[in-house]
């Protein structure tokens, strides 16, 4: 998504990755190539940060006639906050679902109802637990679990970079029972990631998004990695997939954890933010690779034994909408028909016998 987490990819003894360079028009001005091994095999795009820049990059990726994108595994990696009810810093994470959690009404906290725990309201709704009456289609994304599984396989063989510094602050957080996970050493694990473009810091916001990560999937998500894209790139690639572009089951949403999404017990969300080196920057940026290139490798040796046909997913696979088809597995919504080929989608929503239909 930026400088640094491209540049762990280059001078690797694995591959080039710069041995060709392809200009793509609607790419970032600040990145404007995308990176590729000579044959082709293997290629890097950096999207910029944030929603809109990533996905405007890969809306124009997945529109380059200079790709065949059919078959073509994508691999999601970049840092990410991490929540410590759940992992560490220093953690590989790989998600089965994707939240963007900022997707919501939102008061500023000092004139929220006074019975209110948090600010954010989901859209349509009256209260924090409600679930969203308004649906816009990106709120929730699952990719495929069974590849998901192989990848944390492959990257659970990485010997993960670590430091001091990230040790010592991680032993800050055995003070409280509920952040035991932050207090352990560096892991890969499964969980799910939230997209927000603002970065914040605190337990209140943060658990506000752990509890929207719950409502939205209907209690299967867990919140661990927090970061500013991944819902844009998923969105970009849902479209793509319904146009016969890209096949969705390919993709895989890896995130390193950079630091704590909320302080240790004694220390301030300004501390937490600003002022504390929590020393898992240069780790996690290192992970990316170490995990990644497993992920990578893996793909490449066994294409001809597993990758090339696909890894068919048990699970459900796309957006809120069923765009790409199926019923999703989150979501009170019931779609006779699929509602994006449907004129005048999305906001007229009624209730049916405690579930909302989306009316035509």
């Amino acid at each position: 998504m930026f400088d640094p987490e491209g540049d762990v990819w280059y001078g690797i003894p694995e591959f080039n990755i710069l041995a060709k360079n392809i200009t793509v028009t609607g790419f970032s001005p600040l990145f404007p190539d995308a990176h590729c091994t000579a044959n082709g095999e293997v290629c890097q795009v950096v999207t910029g940060e944030s929603e809109i820049n990533a996905a405007t990059t890969i809306t124009a990726l997945m529109l380059s006639p200079a790709f065949d994108l059919t078959s073509t595994y994508f691999l999601i990696a970049g840092i990410a906050g991490i929540n410590p009810e759940i992992a560490t810093i220093c953690s590989v994470t790989f998600a089965r679902y994707a939240i963007q959690v900022a997707l919501q009404y939102e008061f500023d906290a000092r004139e929220m109802p006074s019975n209110f725990t948090t600010g954010y309201v989901p859209q349509g709704a009256h209260s924090p637990t409600e679930y969203p009456p308004v649906i816009y289609g990106t709120e929730v994304f699952e990719v495929n679990e069974k590849l998901r599984d192989i990848a944390i396989g492959f990257a659970s063989t990485a010997a993960l970079n670590d430091s001091e510094t990230a040790i010592g602050y991680r032993a800050k957080y055995k003070t409280a029972p509920l952040y035991a996970a932050a207090a352990m050493p560096p892991s890969v694990i499964a969980c799910d990631v939230a997209t927000s473009d603002v970065y914040y810091s605190g337990a209140l916001l943060s658990e506000a998004f752990a509890n929207f990560t719950t409502l939205i999937t209907n209690g299967t998500g867990v919140y661990c990695s927090t970061a500013q894209e991944d819902n844009a790139s998923l969105e970009a690639m849902t479209r793509a997939a319904k146009a016969g572009l890209v096949d969705f089951s390919r993709i895989i949403v890896m995130r390193t954890a950079s630091d704590f999404d909320r302080p240790y017990p004694g220390e301030s969300p300004g501390q937490n933010l600003w002022y504390i080196d929590q020393g898992a920057f240069e780790p996690a940026l290192q992970n990316i690779y170490l995990a990644g290139i497993k992920v990578v490798m893996g793909i490449l040796d066994g294409w001809d034994s597993t990758f090339a046909k696909g890894v068919k997913a048990d699970n459900y696979i796309g957006d809120i909408f069923g765009t790409l088809g199926g019923s999703p597995d989150f979501g009170p919504y019931t779609v006779s028909d699929n509602p994006v080929t449907k004129r005048g989608l999305g906001r007229n929503l009624r209730k049916r016998s405690g579930k909302a239909t989306i009316s035509m």
